[in-house]
């Protein structure tokens, strides 16, 4: 069983095959947050460490940090949001960005072993982000692109997975670093979207063992009722071998949780009914 480890100063996350879900969170992240895109221009992270405070109290494994925006430089600010956060929380962090600059400023001032946010199949990514995680020892997010975009059929992206694991591998870094992400697409633009997912994490958890991860709810954009079709995705893609999940801890952790316990993987159910427990009495303390 492949394990891939990440960690903070004081805490360490192991994601692999059979073990509970992970859950990166995905909150700071400025697309679509008008106020959080404006703070960060303004050089203000005061949103960034009250959010990074709801996700770990919301029960984020790991924290992705994305401030990617207009008129922002990130080579300035990614360090500065990474100390904030680091200041703020002991949770792991995930250092996303798509400039290899920026990243490498964040990763030199990281304290503990990050998970990289991303890599993709394609030779500029390729040569520019692999030297990075394996000068700083960290994990990485390979995503299951290239020059030629995503693609729609399953074999493409299972066969993307296999160079980056292939070229990471050469570059020296070990396959229990790399965890690769299937890349879910709207369903409604694609009705066959959703199963080209699920056969892609089969393919590729059976080829190559790595650990697997998505933008769980990237499925339901455009759809009405989205949280019902990002719940059935969640349960649907734990069981076909997603081990971690980026997503908004705080909806769907008792979905997961619920997964989980079906899938064999919470002795004694004691992690159900321990966030059963807390629901419970965060209600209470509501209508006191």
């Amino acid at each position: 069983m492949i394990e891939t480890k990440v960690s903070s100063p004081s805490r360490e996350v192991t994601i692999a095959h059979g073990r509970p879900t992970v859950l990166i969170g995905e909150r700071i992240n400025p697309s679509g947050k008008k106020r959080l895109a404006e703070s960060l221009r303004e050089g203000n992270l005061d949103i960034v460490r009250g959010e990074a405070r709801a996700q770990a109290k919301a029960g984020a494994d790991i924290i992705d940090i994305n401030v990617g925006t207009c008129g922002v430089d990130e080579v300035y600010l990614l360090p500065q949001a990474v100390r904030a956060t680091m200041e703020t929380v002991s949770t792991p962090l995930c250092i996303d960005s798509a400039s290899p600059e920026a990243l490498e400023a964040a990763l030199e001032v990281y304290k503990g072993k990050p998970l990289v946010n991303s890599v993709s199949g394609g030779e500029r990514s390729l040569a520019k982000v692999l030297p990075l995680v394996k000068k700083y020892g960290a994990a990485v997010i390979g995503l299951v692109q290239d020059d030629e975009g995503i693609p729609r059929d399953w074999q493409r992206r299972v066969a993307i997975a296999h160079r980056i694991v292939g070229r990471a591998e050469a570059e020296g870094i070990p396959r229990q670093d790399i965890i690769i992400d299937c890349l879910a697409l709207a369903i409604g633009a694609d009705t066959s979207s959703g199963e080209a997912v699920v056969e892609a994490i089969r393919h590729i958890r059976d080829e190559l063992g790595v650990n697997i991860t998505l933008g769980a709810s990237n499925v339901s954009f455009g759809m009405p009722d989205r949280d019902l079709i990002n719940n059935a995705f969640l349960s649907t893609v734990i069981a076909a071998g997603a081990t971690c999940l980026i997503t908004d801890a705080a909806r769907v952790r008792p979905t997961v949780l619920a997964a989980d316990l079906i899938l064999g993987r919470d002795a004694g159910a004691r992690r159900y009914i321990e966030a059963y427990r807390q629901r419970q009495g965060a209600k209470r303390s509501g209508h006191a």
